[in-house]
C-alpha cells in the first residue's frame, strides 16, 4: 500500500485551505518579491512546486544537494528540472569542505555526536543555503503545523527574521491535505514516501518508519528528540524548529 493509499484524505476545510494558499502564494509575486521556493523535494514541497507552476508564477524553486541524497531523490529532481516551468536552481556544497571533513572524521562521523553531525549538517546544507536565498525579500517553504510540536505555532507569513520574511503556504495542511492534492493532480513525488519514508533527508541520516512512530522518527533516529535540528528553521528567539 502506497502512501496516497495510506494518507489521501482531505480535512473538512480542504478547499478553503487551497484557495487560501493559492491566493497567498499569488499575493507573494507582488507583496514579498523577490523571492525562491526552498524544496527538498519533500511531499509537501512538490505540491508547492505544483502549485507555482500550475499559477504560472514567476518563483524560482532551489534545492540543495547535499552530496548524500538517496538516489531516488536525485532521480526526482532531475525529473522536476525537465517538467517545471519555474527555474528549478541546485546549490551544492563546497566540496574542498566536504572532502576535508570526511578525510578527517570519516563517512559516518554523524553517529558518532551530535557536534558532528551538526558540523555535517553545516556544511553540506547550511553553508549552501546561505548562498541560496541572497538577495531575496522572501522565500517560501513546506512546514506544517502538523509535523512536530516544534512547528505547532508555524504562520502562513513568518516576520521574525529581520532578514527575510518566510512563508509556509500549507502551515494549516494536514498530512491527509497533502496527499490528497497530490493524487488528484497526479503530482510526481519521492516513490521513497511510498516505502514509509515521511519525512526525506540525507540518505545516511534518513531511515523508513514502523506503524505508530512519530512522522519524524525517521531524522537522526539515534539522536535525543530535543537536538533534532539541523539549523534550516531556528527561531531567532531560541524556540529550535526541525529541518
Amino acid at each position: 500500500m502506497g502512501a496516497i493509499d495510506l494518507h489521501a484524505r482531505p480535512s473538512a476545510a480542504y478547499e478553503e485551505k487551497l484557495a487560501a494558499t493559492r491566493d497567498l502564494l499569488r499575493r507573494s509575486v507582488t507583496e514579498f518579491a523577490p523571492l525562491k521556493q526552498a524544496s527538498s523535494l519533500g511531499a509537501e514541497d512538490v505540491v508547492i512546486t505544483h502549485l507555482i507552476n500550475a499559477l504560472a508564477l514567476d518563483i524560482p524553486v532551489f534545492v540543495l544537494e547535499t552530496g548524500a541524497l538517496h538516489p531516488e531523490t536525485l532521480a526526482l529532481l532531475e525529473r522536476t528540472r525537465a517538467s517545471s516551468r519555474a527555474a528549478v536552481e541546485v546549490y551544492t556544497p563546497v566540496q574542498e569542505h566536504v572532502v576535508q571533513f570526511v578525510a578527517r572524521e570519516g563517512k559516518e562521523a554523524m553517529y558518532r555526536s551530535i557536534d558532528l553531525r551538526k558540523a555535517c549538517c553545516g556544511i553540506r546544507k547550511l553553508e549552501p543555503l546561505s548562498r541560496a536565498p541572497a538577495g531575496q525579500k522572501a522565500w517560501i517553504t513546506g512546514l506544517r503545523r502538523e509535523q512536530s510540536n516544534a512547528r505547532a505555532d508555524v504562520p502562513l507569513v513568518d516576520t521574525s527574521d529581520a532578514t527575510r520574511i518566510k512563508l509556509n503556504p500549507l502551515a494549516d495542511w494536514t498530512r491527509g491535505d497533502v496527499w490528497h492534492y497530490i493524487a488528484a493532480e497526479g503530482v510526481d513525488y519521492n516513490p521513497l514516501h511510498d516505502q514509509f519514508f515521511p519525512s526525506v533527508g540525507c540518505a545516511p541520516c534518513t531511515r523508513a518508519i514502523s506503524l505508530g512512530e512519530d512522522f519524524r522518527a525517521g531524522r537522526w533516529w539515534w539522536e535525543d528528540e530535543a537536538a533534532k535540528e539541523c539549523g534550516l528553521h531556528v527561531k531567532t528567539d531560541n524556540e529550535k524548529v526541525a529541518a
